[in-house]
Protein backbone atom coordinates (compact mmCIF):
# COMPACT_ATOMS: atom_id res chain seq x y z
CA UNK A 1 0.00 0.00 0.00
CA UNK A 2 1.25 3.69 -0.79
CA UNK A 3 1.92 5.68 1.83
CA UNK A 4 -0.38 8.61 2.19
CA UNK A 5 0.74 11.82 3.61
CA UNK A 6 -2.24 14.27 4.43
CA UNK A 7 -1.48 17.49 3.67
CA UNK A 8 -3.04 20.50 5.29
CA UNK A 9 -2.98 23.40 3.74
CA UNK A 10 -1.40 25.85 6.84
CA UNK A 11 1.46 22.88 7.21
CA UNK A 12 1.99 22.38 3.41
CA UNK A 13 2.94 25.68 3.69
CA UNK A 14 5.01 25.30 6.61
CA UNK A 15 7.52 22.91 4.92
CA UNK A 16 7.77 25.72 2.26
CA UNK A 17 11.81 26.03 2.95
CA UNK A 18 14.59 28.23 1.48
CA UNK A 19 17.33 25.52 2.09
CA UNK A 20 21.16 27.03 2.18
CA UNK A 21 24.20 24.61 0.91
CA UNK A 22 25.97 23.40 4.20
CA UNK A 23 29.48 23.47 2.19
CA UNK A 24 31.94 22.56 5.60
CA UNK A 25 30.23 19.61 6.91
CA UNK A 26 33.41 17.07 6.35
CA UNK A 27 36.16 19.54 7.94
CA UNK A 28 36.70 20.62 11.41
CA UNK A 29 39.00 22.87 13.12
CA UNK A 30 40.22 22.80 16.54
CA UNK A 31 43.06 24.22 18.62
CA UNK A 32 46.34 22.32 19.23
CA UNK A 33 49.27 23.07 21.49
CA UNK A 34 51.65 22.27 19.10
CA UNK A 35 52.31 20.13 15.80
CA UNK A 36 53.63 16.55 17.27
CA UNK A 37 52.06 13.69 15.48
CA UNK A 38 50.75 12.47 18.68
CA UNK A 39 48.82 15.67 19.01
CA UNK A 40 47.65 15.81 15.12
CA UNK A 41 46.54 12.08 15.45
CA UNK A 42 44.29 13.10 18.87
CA UNK A 43 43.17 16.01 17.04
CA UNK A 44 41.89 14.23 13.85
CA UNK A 45 39.91 11.88 16.19
CA UNK A 46 38.07 14.50 17.90
CA UNK A 47 37.58 16.37 14.11
CA UNK A 48 35.89 12.88 12.99
CA UNK A 49 34.01 13.41 15.92
CA UNK A 50 32.84 16.42 15.34
CA UNK A 51 32.02 16.02 11.51
CA UNK A 52 29.82 12.73 12.31
CA UNK A 53 27.49 15.17 14.45
CA UNK A 54 27.16 17.53 12.21
CA UNK A 55 25.63 14.99 9.43
CA UNK A 56 23.94 12.66 12.15
CA UNK A 57 22.79 15.52 14.71
CA UNK A 58 23.40 13.32 17.45
CA UNK A 59 26.22 13.84 20.18
CA UNK A 60 26.53 10.14 20.54
CA UNK A 61 27.28 9.30 17.06
CA UNK A 62 30.85 8.08 18.04
CA UNK A 63 30.02 6.11 20.67
CA UNK A 64 29.31 3.47 17.50
CA UNK A 65 31.58 0.60 18.25
CA UNK A 66 32.30 0.47 14.10
CA UNK A 67 33.32 4.12 14.30
CA UNK A 68 35.29 3.26 17.28
CA UNK A 69 37.12 1.11 15.23
CA UNK A 70 37.68 3.74 12.58
CA UNK A 71 39.02 5.82 15.09
CA UNK A 72 41.68 3.83 15.08
CA UNK A 73 43.06 3.63 11.31
CA UNK A 74 41.70 7.68 11.30
CA UNK A 75 44.09 8.38 8.53
CA UNK A 76 41.78 6.33 5.98
CA UNK A 77 39.26 8.92 6.50
CA UNK A 78 41.37 12.15 6.02
CA UNK A 79 41.88 14.18 2.93
CA UNK A 80 44.22 16.41 4.28
CA UNK A 81 45.07 18.31 7.16
CA UNK A 82 46.69 21.90 7.79
CA UNK A 83 47.40 24.26 10.61
CA UNK A 84 46.06 28.06 10.88
CA UNK A 85 47.68 30.59 12.81
CA UNK A 86 45.33 32.71 14.38
CA UNK A 87 45.29 36.74 15.45
CA UNK A 88 45.42 36.01 19.03
CA UNK A 89 48.43 33.90 18.48
CA UNK A 90 47.80 30.68 18.39
CA UNK A 91 47.19 27.41 16.54
CA UNK A 92 44.05 25.27 15.09
CA UNK A 93 44.33 22.59 12.90
CA UNK A 94 42.10 22.10 10.27
CA UNK A 95 41.33 18.04 9.27
CA UNK A 96 38.94 17.09 6.26
CA UNK A 97 37.59 14.23 5.97
CA UNK A 98 36.83 11.76 2.54
CA UNK A 99 32.67 12.65 2.35
CA UNK A 100 32.05 9.35 0.47
CA UNK A 101 34.09 7.88 3.10
CA UNK A 102 33.11 9.23 6.29
CA UNK A 103 29.09 8.53 4.51
CA UNK A 104 30.04 5.19 4.24
CA UNK A 105 31.03 4.83 7.58
CA UNK A 106 27.58 6.26 8.90
CA UNK A 107 25.54 4.33 7.02
CA UNK A 108 27.34 1.41 8.12
CA UNK A 109 26.88 2.52 11.55
CA UNK A 110 23.59 2.58 10.88
CA UNK A 111 23.43 6.06 12.13
CA UNK A 112 20.78 8.77 10.10
CA UNK A 113 22.18 10.69 7.62
CA UNK A 114 21.85 14.51 7.06
CA UNK A 115 21.93 16.06 3.59
CA UNK A 116 24.17 19.37 2.85
CA UNK A 117 21.18 21.57 1.96
CA UNK A 118 19.37 22.53 5.71
CA UNK A 119 17.03 25.11 6.43
CA UNK A 120 18.50 28.91 7.14
CA UNK A 121 17.59 29.90 11.21
CA UNK A 122 16.75 33.14 11.75
CA UNK A 123 17.69 34.44 15.15
CA UNK A 124 15.92 38.14 16.81
CA UNK A 125 17.48 38.15 20.05
CA UNK A 126 16.91 40.98 22.54
CA UNK A 127 18.62 41.34 25.74
CA UNK A 128 17.78 42.94 28.98
CA UNK A 129 21.13 44.64 30.87
CA UNK A 130 20.78 46.83 33.41
CA UNK A 131 16.93 47.86 32.78
CA UNK A 132 18.23 48.44 28.80
CA UNK A 133 16.46 46.30 26.22
CA UNK A 134 19.26 45.99 23.10
CA UNK A 135 19.48 43.87 20.23
CA UNK A 136 21.81 41.27 20.48
CA UNK A 137 24.72 42.20 17.15
CA UNK A 138 27.67 42.11 16.04
CA UNK A 139 28.65 45.47 17.34
CA UNK A 140 26.39 45.14 20.76
CA UNK A 141 27.03 42.08 21.69
CA UNK A 142 30.13 40.37 19.93
CA UNK A 143 30.80 37.63 21.91
CA UNK A 144 27.29 36.31 22.54
CA UNK A 145 26.73 37.04 18.72
CA UNK A 146 30.14 34.87 17.79
CA UNK A 147 28.35 32.20 20.24
CA UNK A 148 25.34 31.65 18.13
CA UNK A 149 27.42 30.67 15.15
CA UNK A 150 30.12 28.56 16.72
CA UNK A 151 27.49 26.35 18.57
CA UNK A 152 25.07 26.26 15.05
CA UNK A 153 28.38 25.74 13.27
CA UNK A 154 29.06 22.57 15.53
CA UNK A 155 25.26 21.00 14.51
CA UNK A 156 26.25 22.36 10.50
CA UNK A 157 23.21 24.06 10.93
CA UNK A 158 23.01 27.73 9.04
CA UNK A 159 21.70 30.48 11.41
CA UNK A 160 21.94 34.34 10.65
CA UNK A 161 21.30 37.11 13.11
CA UNK A 162 19.90 40.13 11.46
CA UNK A 163 22.12 43.25 11.15
CA UNK A 164 19.93 45.18 12.77
CA UNK A 165 20.41 48.06 10.61
CA UNK A 166 18.45 50.90 9.20
CA UNK A 167 16.24 48.71 6.79
CA UNK A 168 15.90 46.01 9.77
CA UNK A 169 14.98 48.62 12.38
CA UNK A 170 12.34 50.38 10.20
CA UNK A 171 10.50 47.01 9.79
CA UNK A 172 10.51 45.93 12.81
CA UNK A 173 11.55 47.09 17.14
CA UNK A 174 12.72 45.76 19.86
CA UNK A 175 9.14 45.81 21.56
CA UNK A 176 7.71 43.50 18.86
CA UNK A 177 11.17 40.80 19.15
CA UNK A 178 10.55 40.89 22.91
CA UNK A 179 6.76 40.61 22.70
CA UNK A 180 6.98 37.91 19.97
CA UNK A 181 5.03 40.15 17.33
CA UNK A 182 5.39 37.08 14.95
CA UNK A 183 4.03 39.46 11.35
CA UNK A 184 6.64 42.15 11.50
CA UNK A 185 9.37 39.68 12.48
CA UNK A 186 8.50 37.58 9.55
CA UNK A 187 8.26 40.32 7.33
CA UNK A 188 11.79 41.51 8.44
CA UNK A 189 13.29 38.08 8.09
CA UNK A 190 12.45 37.77 4.33
CA UNK A 191 15.45 39.85 3.82
CA UNK A 192 17.19 36.68 5.19
CA UNK A 193 15.51 34.11 2.67
CA UNK A 194 15.39 32.21 6.44
CA UNK A 195 13.04 28.83 6.65
CA UNK A 196 12.17 29.41 10.27
CA UNK A 197 12.21 32.54 12.49
CA UNK A 198 12.93 32.44 15.87
CA UNK A 199 12.24 35.45 18.71
CA UNK A 200 14.15 35.41 21.71
CA UNK A 201 14.45 37.39 24.85
CA UNK A 202 17.26 37.03 27.63
CA UNK A 203 17.00 39.24 31.02
CA UNK A 204 18.42 38.43 34.16
CA UNK A 205 16.14 36.84 36.90
CA UNK A 206 15.30 39.15 40.14
CA UNK A 207 17.69 39.46 42.67
CA UNK A 208 19.93 36.39 40.99
CA UNK A 209 22.59 35.93 39.20
CA UNK A 210 20.77 33.48 36.98
CA UNK A 211 20.20 34.41 33.65
CA UNK A 212 16.34 33.64 31.87
CA UNK A 213 16.23 33.34 28.33
CA UNK A 214 12.57 32.33 26.70
CA UNK A 215 12.85 31.34 22.62
CA UNK A 216 10.36 30.26 20.11
CA UNK A 217 9.27 30.01 16.58
CA UNK A 218 7.68 33.12 15.42
CA UNK A 219 4.99 30.37 13.20
CA UNK A 220 4.60 28.01 16.21
CA UNK A 221 0.83 27.02 16.58
CA UNK A 222 1.21 27.15 20.33
CA UNK A 223 2.67 30.71 22.02
CA UNK A 224 4.15 28.53 24.61
CA UNK A 225 8.02 29.14 25.18
CA UNK A 226 10.51 27.45 25.82
CA UNK A 227 12.38 28.38 28.91
CA UNK A 228 16.15 28.30 29.64
CA UNK A 229 17.76 29.24 33.04
CA UNK A 230 21.49 29.65 33.68
CA UNK A 231 25.00 31.14 32.90
CA UNK A 232 24.23 33.72 29.98
CA UNK A 233 26.39 31.80 27.69
CA UNK A 234 25.61 28.72 28.74
CA UNK A 235 21.75 29.11 27.88
CA UNK A 236 22.03 30.83 25.24
CA UNK A 237 24.56 27.39 23.90
CA UNK A 238 21.69 25.75 25.25
CA UNK A 239 18.79 26.69 22.74
CA UNK A 240 20.84 26.49 20.06
CA UNK A 241 22.07 23.25 20.57
CA UNK A 242 18.18 22.02 21.33
CA UNK A 243 16.80 23.67 18.02
CA UNK A 244 19.77 22.39 16.24
CA UNK A 245 19.24 18.42 17.23
CA UNK A 246 15.08 19.12 16.85
CA UNK A 247 15.71 19.79 13.35
CA UNK A 248 18.32 17.39 12.84
CA UNK A 249 15.66 14.47 13.86
CA UNK A 250 13.64 15.86 11.55
CA UNK A 251 15.57 15.84 8.08
CA UNK A 252 17.80 13.16 8.44
CA UNK A 253 17.18 10.29 6.99
CA UNK A 254 16.72 7.24 8.74
CA UNK A 255 18.68 3.94 7.38
CA UNK A 256 16.42 1.38 9.26
CA UNK A 257 14.04 3.07 7.15
CA UNK A 258 15.51 3.05 3.52
CA UNK A 259 16.97 -1.02 3.12
CA UNK A 260 15.19 -0.54 -0.36
CA UNK A 261 14.62 1.58 -3.16
CA UNK A 262 11.27 3.18 -3.67
CA UNK A 263 9.94 4.22 -6.76
CA UNK A 264 8.04 8.19 -6.90
CA UNK A 265 6.37 9.40 -9.53
CA UNK A 266 6.94 13.32 -9.24
CA UNK A 267 4.37 15.70 -11.64
CA UNK A 268 6.61 19.66 -12.30
CA UNK A 269 4.69 22.27 -13.74
CA UNK A 270 6.37 25.36 -15.08
CA UNK A 271 9.25 23.70 -17.57
CA UNK A 272 9.13 25.73 -20.31
CA UNK A 273 12.29 24.94 -22.19
CA UNK A 274 14.40 21.57 -22.51
CA UNK A 275 17.13 24.29 -20.79
CA UNK A 276 14.56 23.96 -17.28
CA UNK A 277 13.74 20.17 -17.90
CA UNK A 278 17.45 19.30 -17.64
CA UNK A 279 18.29 21.68 -14.75
CA UNK A 280 15.30 20.36 -12.44
CA UNK A 281 16.51 16.71 -13.80
CA UNK A 282 19.86 17.63 -12.37
CA UNK A 283 18.60 19.42 -9.25
CA UNK A 284 16.86 16.14 -8.08
CA UNK A 285 19.83 13.87 -8.83
CA UNK A 286 21.74 16.18 -6.75
CA UNK A 287 19.48 15.22 -3.52
CA UNK A 288 20.96 12.62 -1.30
CA UNK A 289 19.19 10.09 -1.48
CA UNK A 290 17.67 10.05 -4.93
CA UNK A 291 19.66 7.24 -7.49
CA UNK A 292 17.90 7.83 -10.47
CA UNK A 293 15.68 10.40 -12.13
CA UNK A 294 13.85 9.02 -15.81
CA UNK A 295 11.80 11.67 -17.63
CA UNK A 296 8.23 9.39 -18.40
CA UNK A 297 5.62 12.34 -20.00
CA UNK A 298 5.42 15.60 -20.96
CA UNK A 299 2.55 17.88 -22.04
CA UNK A 300 3.06 21.91 -22.32
CA UNK A 301 4.64 22.47 -19.59
CA UNK A 302 4.21 19.30 -17.37
CA UNK A 303 7.23 16.91 -16.98
CA UNK A 304 6.74 13.76 -15.08
CA UNK A 305 9.72 12.53 -13.76
CA UNK A 306 10.05 9.06 -11.89
CA UNK A 307 12.53 8.83 -9.06
CA UNK A 308 14.51 6.31 -7.60
CA UNK A 309 15.38 6.90 -4.25
CA UNK A 310 16.70 5.07 -0.99
CA UNK A 311 14.25 6.76 1.57
CA UNK A 312 10.37 6.68 2.74
CA UNK A 313 8.43 9.04 0.75
CA UNK A 314 8.32 11.46 3.88
CA UNK A 315 11.61 11.62 3.97
CA UNK A 316 11.91 12.72 -0.33
CA UNK A 317 9.13 14.89 0.75
CA UNK A 318 11.37 17.00 3.24
CA UNK A 319 14.27 16.70 0.73
CA UNK A 320 12.03 18.31 -2.09
CA UNK A 321 10.75 20.89 0.22
CA UNK A 322 14.30 21.64 1.20
CA UNK A 323 14.94 22.82 -2.85
CA UNK A 324 14.50 26.21 -3.71
CA UNK A 325 14.21 25.45 -6.93
CA UNK A 326 10.93 23.60 -6.50
CA UNK A 327 7.56 24.62 -4.91
CA UNK A 328 4.62 22.80 -3.52
CA UNK A 329 1.62 22.42 -5.75
CA UNK A 330 -1.63 23.65 -4.03
CA UNK A 331 -4.58 22.64 -5.69
CA UNK A 332 -6.97 25.70 -4.82
CA UNK A 333 -10.02 23.48 -5.73
CA UNK A 334 -8.93 21.06 -2.59
CA UNK A 335 -9.77 21.14 0.99
CA UNK A 336 -6.64 19.16 1.79
CA UNK A 337 -3.84 17.71 -0.34
CA UNK A 338 -2.92 14.14 -0.68
CA UNK A 339 0.48 13.15 -1.67
CA UNK A 340 1.50 9.10 -2.38
CA UNK A 341 4.06 7.66 -4.71
CA UNK A 342 2.03 8.55 -7.58
CA UNK A 343 0.38 11.73 -6.83
CA UNK A 344 3.40 14.34 -5.92
CA UNK A 345 3.13 17.65 -7.64
CA UNK A 346 5.12 20.85 -7.54
CA UNK A 347 6.44 23.73 -9.77
CA UNK A 348 9.27 24.67 -10.71
CA UNK A 349 10.51 28.13 -9.51
CA UNK A 350 14.32 27.70 -10.12
CA UNK A 351 16.14 28.73 -13.10
CA UNK A 352 14.45 28.99 -15.93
Amino acid sequence: MALRILFIFCWVWSLQCAAVEVTDLYQSELYVTDKSRDTRVTASKQALYNVIKKLTGRHDGADSALIKQAMRSISDYMLKYEYLETPEGLTKIRVRFEPSRVEELVRDAQLPLWGNRRPLIAIWLAIEDNLRREFVTQDSYPQLERLIYDTAAEWGVPVIVPLLDLDDLTKVSIAEVWGNFSKPVEFASQRYNAERVITARMFQQPNSSSWQLEWRYTDAQSFEVNKLVGDKQQILSEMVNNFSEALAQSYAIDPTQSVTLQTTSLLVDNLNTFTSIELAKRQLESMSTVVDVDVTYRSADKIRFVIKHSSTLDDLIKSLNLEQAFSVYIDPHAFYQVANVGNLRYSWVGEQ
